[in-house]
Formats: C-alpha cells, structure tokens, sequence
C-alpha cells in the first residue's frame, strides 16, 4: 500500500505561493462572472440564478484550490494509477447505461440536482496517471511509446464513444504534448500524426450526423443559415459588431435578445466581445498567456520530471480550450461545445480546472519545500 508523503505547511505554502498565478486566475473568474451577468441580463432570474451559482462553485473551488496545496501534488501523482482506473471504469458505466438504454448522448451521472461528467474529470487523471508513467518509462523506445498510447487511448475511444467530440480533441492534446516533452523521438510522432490523419475517413464515417454538419457549416455557414450554420453566423455578427472597444458593459444585443445560442456557456466569448471589443478580447488572451508562462515558469524551477510532465499537460488541456473557444467564436474553428476556462459557466467544469491550477501551484511550490527539508 502507498502511503502517503507529508504535503506542505502554510509556512512552505506562503513562501512558495506563485501570487502572480493567483491573481491571474482570480481576474479571469472575475471577468468570467461579469460575463455570466451579461448573457443572463435579459431574463433578471437567468441571471441571478447562474451568477449565484458560478459563485457558489467558485467558492468551493476556492477550498479545494488550498486543499490540494496542503496535501501536495506529489500524493497525487502516486494515487494516479488508482484514479485513472477509476476514471475509465465510470466512462465504461456511461457507455453501457447509453446502449442499454438506448440514449443518444450519455455523459453524465445525475446525483439528485447535481451531475457529474466523468470527461472533466479524466483530463486530471489523465495528466497525472501520464506524468509519472511517462517519467516512469520514458517513451524513448517503442515498447514504452505504445504502452502510453494504449493504456491512454482507452479513455479516448471511450470519450468518441459517448459521443463527445470536443473532449476527445482535448485528451488527444495532453497525450501529444506530455509524449513530445517526456523525449519521444520525432519519428513516432511522425508516425502518429500519419496514422491519425489516415483514420479520418473512418472517424468521418463514425460521426453522428449533427457532428458532420458542425464541420460542414464550418467551412460555410451560409449552408444551412437558419439551422447548424446559425450558430457560426451569430457568434460571428457578435464578434464582430463589438469592433476596436465594444458596445460597452450590457450594452451587447445579440446575447441579450437571444440571437446568441448559450451565451454563458459555449459562446461566452462572443459576449465578452461585443461588449468590451477586440482590446477586450485581446486583454483576456494576455491574461492567459500570462497564466500559462507562469504555469511552465513553475515546471523550469523543479527537478521533478514528473512535475514538469504535469505542467506541461495542464497547459495543454486549458490552451486547447481557450484557443477552441475564442477560434471557434470568431468562426475560426467547428463548433465543439467545450467550455472556455474559469469563464463559461458550469461547476464541474470549473472545479476540475482549479484542480488542476492547484496542482501546478503545488509544483511551484515543490522547491520552496525541498529547501525548508535541509534548513
């Protein structure tokens, strides 16, 4: 039985904290709820409601943002075997429970009034479980490459099974940017991406048909204007009718008058750019360029290889998703339906993020502990 490491005391944890990350992330949640505020403003109980609930949920993400601090993300790290299996067992679930019952889209366990999407959750334990696999057996040779790409491409022929597009896209950038950091030599990445452009027919032919029509009105949206090109059509009019400043703080219409479909999920970005612009826009990309530089800033500072590899795979997970949402806002990328990061609305959501937040915080603190240990 593993047994657990000694995490780190608030004396390590105020040391070591990374204020700037902390504030980085504090300002975009808040950004995030302003947002909220905005695409509900039309409907005052919409608003209230989900205003209310974002708090609620960033509270408690606040709590567990710390817990995680004290206990360290060393004992995750070698728990990550257990929770990866763990993981892949609830998507098993999903999917039987979807072909028993014959539900198109199963992605969730409800619990009463709350749900639990088990895909948020495997993009933790998915770093983790490769962090110290790949630090482990690094992918050098063939035999270690292929034990990572089977033992993780299970979770992601289970995410395509559901069908959840989006999230499959997302652990396909963990697993490509953990591999190519941990020394896989670049012919099996070479390798990789040939064999993943040679199943897009097969991956085309596997799609459902409301799948096909997302990528197809990405090309043209003028296809289908009033049905799966609307979507592209009115994100984009939004977008872009915010110009060089923005119509101002609720001052935005396409949101407001219901053209924008879910405006404080999916196409939150498109709310935040009507109404504060392309400076707007762009503040909010250098927030998290910033956020993510002091994310790896943390991966440098450690000796940890399996530190570096979780840094590395959080990085990846929220700048896939950041540069999904805003592209695929501006009509840049097909639409995928993945949150944007401590800014869409949602708890799970948001909760697996400051997870993952807390634990590269943890990492850069990890060296402040090691030089309290030989004081």
């Amino acid at each position: 039985m593993l047994l657990p490491e000694v995490g780190y005391g608030w004396g390590e944890i105020r040391a070591g904290l990374d204020r700037v990350m902390v504030i980085l992330i504090c300002a975009l949640f808040a950004l995030g709820v302003v947002s909220i505020y905005s695409a509900g403003k039309e409907v005052r109980s919409s608003t209230v409601v989900y205003v209310a609930r974002q708090l609620v949920w960033g509270g408690v993400s606040a709590a567990v943002y710390v817990a995680i601090l004290r206990v360290g993300y060393r004992n995750f790290v070698r728990l990550s075997f257990w929770m990866y299996a763990g993981t892949v067992l609830c998507l098993i679930v999903l999917g039987v429970r979807g072909i028993v019952s014959g539900v198109t889209v199963a992605r969730w366990f409800q619990f009463g009034g709350v749900s639990f999407q088990p895909a948020e959750l495997g993009k933790v334990t998915l770093i983790l479980f490769m962090s110290r696999f790949c630090s482990r057996r690094p992918p050098e040779n063939v035999k270690n490459f292929f034990a990572a790409l089977a033992i993780c491409g299970v979770s992601v022929l289970l995410i395509l099974i559901q069908p959840d597009l989006g999230s499959a896209l997302v652990y396909v950038a963990i697993i490509f940017a953990i591999l190519t950091v941990a020394g896989t030599p670049m012919k099996y990445m070479a390798w990789l991406s040939g064999v993943a452009l040679c199943a897009m027919p097969v991956l085309w032919k596997g799609m459902r048909e409301y799948q096909r029509l997302r990528l197809i009105v990405f090309l043209d949206p003028y296809i289908d204007p009033q049905g799966a090109g609307y979507n592209v059509i009115q994100s984009r009019i939004a977008v872009g009718s915010g110009g060089l400043w923005g119509k101002g703080f609720l001052q935005g219409t396409q949101g407001r008058l219901h053209f924008l479909p879910a405006p404080h999920t999916d196409f939150i970005f498109s709310v935040f750019a009507e109404e504060f612009g392309f400076i707007g826009g762009i503040i909010v990309i250098v927030l998290f360029a910033c956020l993510f530089w002091r994310i790896l800033r943390g991966a440098f500072r450690t000796k940890d290889t399996g530190a570096k590899l979780l840094c590395v795979g959080v990085v990846a997970w929220l700048w896939f998703q950041v540069m999904e949402s805003i592209a695929m806002s501006m009509g840049l990328a097909p639409i995928t339906g993945i949150p944007m990061p401590l800014f869409s609305y949602g708890g799970s959501s948001l909760l697996m993020v400051a997870i993952a937040l807390a634990l590269a915080q943890s990492v850069a603190i990890s060296p402040v502990k090691e030089k309290f240990a030989h004081i």
